[in-house]
């Protein structure tokens, strides 16, 4: 993986980790970036991992009880997660 492509993932990794943070965040939509960021926050990611990921936030974005502040960090993270997983894919 390039540096590029790394610093992609630290930055999608650390808006997840401030998101389950956020003691303001429901508690389900905490639950389901925990599992997002699970899926990517591994050793050798492939793109599979980054699209099971990309699933769980993109379906928890449409959530009701999200706040704007949030749904936009998640969608941060979902762009960042889709350029990681068009590198990787270009990789493998």
């Amino acid at each position: 993986m390039d540096e590029k492509t790394k610093k992609e993932l630290k930055e999608a990794l650390e808006i997840m980790e401030e998101i389950i943070d956020d003691r303001t965040v429901p508690r389900n939509i905490r639950k389901a970036v925990t599992d997002a960021l699970e899926k990517v926050d591994k050793r050798n990611i492939t793109a599979v991992d980054c699209s099971m990921a990309i699933y769980i936030l993109d379906d928890i974005s449409n959530d009701i009880n999200i706040p704007s502040y949030t749904r936009t960090s998640i969608w941060t993270a979902i762009s960042r997660l889709e350029a990681v997983k068009e590198r990787i894919k270009e990789i493998e």
